[in-house]
């Protein structure tokens, strides 16, 4: 499925591979379906546990984000797996009191480093973090 503007489909804007462990965490209702089909063996688990590739944490506000970062981040393999934090855009309906610098800087602060930004839909931004390369 296309997604955003640049008509990208979904799974490859979030590096979304064959054979990927993707977990969702807080997702909207219908995002599953808005993924579209995903690359072979990819699967997909809105467990609260266990390793991933890749994690897609949904958070409205500040306080969730802190909540919920330092468990999304601790799903992330040890040799890599990248954690993606959605929040609502400005211009949607979805109130929020997120913005790209609070997620970056809380990403930064827990030794990530930010790799990539994309509108993942009308409605939310997500900002990518992988593990520093040592």
């Amino acid at each position: 499925m296309d997604s955003g503007y640049s008509g990208t489909p979904l799974p490859k804007k979030l590096g979304i591979r064959e054979g990927t462990r993707v977990a969702l965490v807080a997702a909207p209702k219908g995002f599953s379906d808005l993924l579209g089909a995903l690359p072979l063996r990819a699967k997909v688990t809105r467990s609260g546990s266990g390793e991933a590739d890749v994690i897609l944490l949904f958070v409205t506000r500040v306080a969730a984000l802190l909540d919920a970062f330092p468990a999304a981040a601790a799903r992330m393999p040890g040799g890599g797996g990248m954690l993606w934090v959605a929040w609502p855009k400005k211009g949607s309906a979805t109130a929020t009191d997120l913005s790209f610098d609070v997620v970056q800087k809380l990403g930064l602060d827990a030794g990530l480093v930010d790799t990539k930004i994309c509108a993942i839909n009308a409605t939310w931004s997500g900002l990518r973090f992988s593990r520093r390369r040592t």
